[in-house]
């Protein structure tokens, strides 16, 4: 266990941690500072995935603030009606917030089991599709060394399984089921978000284990020679640099859940709980319907939003976006022998950590825009940078629903607004598919609601 720092202490040294934990090794300009929560239990207004953006782009954005005094909001959680909402805290806190102001207590407090500092610490939440009959919620967390993680490894990945009170306002600390720990052999790159899929199950964002490359204590070797490394790449050792798809309603043998029938390599050469691969840091990610969307931090030059599809190898560490990674000239596709030869598939979005226009230095995943309060919102994907700069950033959805480049642009947080975060944590989504976006900035963490500007 570690102590909780003072406000003062993380503001000064932890949210920085955050910041290059998210940004893992990237290198960023001396005048920087290095450095997408799925709506689980909801489901967005049927608006038509097919809708396109109107005439008119969103150019410019406003925050509405809905909470503050937090250290480090990184996940929020509505229920189906409207209600209720469920802010989780990196420090290891859930707060509740109803009837316009959050509660004084928090709904559960994990700091004695939470191991809090740059990356590590409570990173995840999910409310069951069903919450409302069966109150269960899903909390990711980085633990202490359990028993099966290695003493020279940095610390445990834990999801557990937790029941909220009938009145929704407490979750019985008591009531908490782990489901999956994953050893972890650096404090960073440890993604962390969780979501239900339209599907009903869970799925889980897991970092590739860490320090730099892909490479070093933890990182097993794979079928690519040119860069040593790495646990993207392998999907037969562990968990790491994928993300899973876990039936938490279903139990198989020993394990706390079950595996769908459908995940890739059932009765395959692999690790069953693997839904995809092939990625460094993939911090945020959403559903638009069917279509999963994950912003996977790179290293030193880009960041991306893959369009995630089953059985899909996105890359790392062959890989950083589009381009090679440590070597001048790579392979599109795995060898034969390597499942078949699967191909490495570029992002839908990439952006450089140089240059004007869309930049910077640690992608912040968000979702396809489903409200009504952003005129010329409407079918376009808004996301963002750890380092805001006053702005965020939106896609346009290829109108194919291929697997082609998204145009991009930024969208501006009005003035008078702009100066109120300094570092983008996360994004939420309400049941009537308006967005939030949390992070921290001058007065601490607080979580702001989009609206017109």
């Amino acid at each position: 266990m570690t102590n909780r720092p003072t406000r003062r202490q993380l503001l000064g040294w932890g949210v920085a941690g955050v910041a290059s934990g998210v940004a893992g090794c990237s290198q960023a300009p001396s005048n920087q500072t290095t450095a997408s929560t799925s709506a689980a239990g909801t489901q967005p207004p049927d608006n038509g995935s097919a809708e396109t953006p109107e005439s008119t782009p969103l150019e410019t954005v406003a925050l509405e603030t809905l909470a503050t005094g937090f250290d480090a909001p990184v996940a929020i959680e509505f229920t189906t009606d409207g209600e209720r909402a469920y802010i989780a805290d990196q420090v290891g806190r859930i707060a509740v917030y109803e009837s316009g102001s959050l509660r004084d207590e928090p709904a559960l407090d994990l700091g004695d089991s939470v191991e809090f500092g740059g990356e590590k610490g409570l990173l995840g939440l999910a409310l069951h599709p069903d919450f409302a009959e069966n109150r269960r919620l899903y909390v990711r967390y980085s633990a202490p060394r359990r028993s099966g993680t290695p003493s020279n490894y940095s610390h445990t990945f834990v999801l557990a399984e937790f029941r909220a009170t009938d009145d929704g306002r407490r979750i019985a600390r008591d009531s908490e089921r782990t489901i999956l720990e994953i050893p972890q052999p650096q404090g960073n790159h440890n993604a962390g978000d969780v979501a239900f899929g339209p599907d009903g199950y869970l799925y889980v964002a897991v970092g590739d284990g860490g320090a730099g490359g892909d490479q070093g204590n933890g990182h097993v070797s794979d079928w690519y020679d040119a860069v040593g490394g790495g646990n993207g790449q392998d999907v037969t050792e562990n968990l790491l640099g994928s993300i899973l798809r876990l039936d938490v309603d279903g139990r198989d043998g020993d394990r706390p859940y079950a595996i769908p029938e459908d995940n890739p390599l059932v009765g395959q050469d692999g690790l069953d709980e693997h839904y995809a691969w092939g990625f460094r840091n993939p911090w945020r990610f959403s559903f638009d319907e069917d279509s999963l969307l994950v912003g996977d931090v790179g290293q030193n030059e880009y960041e991306e939003i893959d369009r995630v599809e089953r059985g899909g190898n996105y890359g790392w560490n062959v890989r950083e976006g589009a381009h090679c990674y440590g070597a001048s000239e790579c392979p599109s596709e795995t060898p034969d022998d390597v499942r078949g030869g699967e191909p490495l598939v570029d992002p839908v979005v990439e952006y450089p950590h140089s240059g004007d226009g869309v930049s910077g230095i640690s992608v912040i995943g968000g979702y396809v825009y489903r409200g009504a309060e952003l005129a010329g919102g409407q079918g376009t994907y808004l996301f963002g940078d750890l380092q805001l700069r006053g702005r965020l950033f939106a896609a346009t959805p290829a109108p194919d629903g291929s697997q082609s480049q998204w145009s991009t642009r930024v969208v501006d947080i009005a003035e008078g607004d702009s100066e109120t975060l300094d570092q983008l944590l996360s994004f939420g989504r309400d049941p009537t598919g308006e967005l939030y976006v949390l992070g921290v900035g001058p007065e601490g963490g607080g979580v702001h609601r989009l609206v017109s500007a």
